[in-house]
C-alpha cells in the first residue's frame, strides 16, 4: 500500500463511497472544533443582556450546534452514523472581534472519527446565532470554521498550529 496521502472515500475508479470501517479498531475518539461570528458592538451588547427580539440567542445556538452534531451522518451524504458519547457547544462573548466565539467538542468510542460532528456543530451554531440577530445586523459574519483537535483512531493525536 502506497504511504502517499489518498481520498479515502473515492474508489480505485473515482467514485464516492462510503468508507468501510469494518476492520478498525474501537477506540475514543474526541475532536474539537471553532467558529466566530463577527459582529457590530451594539449586537453583541444586544445578545449578551439577553434582549434580541428571538430570545436567548446562545442558549438556542448551543441546543442547535448539539442537535447537529447528533444529525450530521443526514447532513454529509458520506459520514457514518454514530453514537455520540458526548457533546459540548461553548459560546463566550468576544468584545475585541466584536462577536461570539463557539466551539464544540465531541467523543464517542467507535470505529471512525467524529470530527464532522464537531465542525457540524460549530457551523449550525454559528448559523442560528446569525438566523436570530439578522433583525439588527445583516453585515454579520462567520469566520475561522475549522478543527482545532482530534484523538484516537490509527492515525492518533493531531492539534491545529
Amino acid at each position: 500500500m502506497s504511504d502517499e496521502p489518498r481520498l479515502t472515500h473515492l474508489d480505485a475508479a473515482g467514485a464516492a463511497n462510503m468508507v468501510d470501517v469494518a476492520d478498525k479498531a474501537i477506540t475514543d475518539r474526541v475532536a474539537v472544533a471553532e467558529g466566530q461570528v463577527v459582529m457590530r458592538a451594539e449586537t453583541l451588547d444586544l445578545i449578551v443582556s439577553g434582549n434580541a427580539k428571538k430570545g436567548d440567542v446562545i442558549g438556542t445556538a448551543r441546543l442547535a450546534g448539539i442537535m447537529a452534531a447528533k444529525r450530521t451522518h443526514e447532513l454529509i451524504p458520506l459520514c457514518h452514523a454514530l453514537l455520540l458519547s458526548k457533546v459540548a457547544v461553548e459560546i463566550e462573548p468576544a468584545p475585541a472581534l466584536p462577536g461570539l466565539l463557539i466551539r464544540a467538542t465531541v467523543r464517542t468510542s467507535g470505529q471512525t472519527g467524529v470530527e464532522m460532528e464537531a465542525l457540524t456543530a460549530v457551523s449550525v451554531a454559528c448559523l442560528t446565532v446569525y438566523d436570530m440577530a439578522k433583525a439588527v445586523d445583516r453585515f454579520m459574519r462567520i469566520e475561522n470554521v475549522r478543527l482545532l483537535e482530534k484523538s484516537g483512531g490509527r492515525s492518533g493525536h493531531w492539534q491545529a498550529d
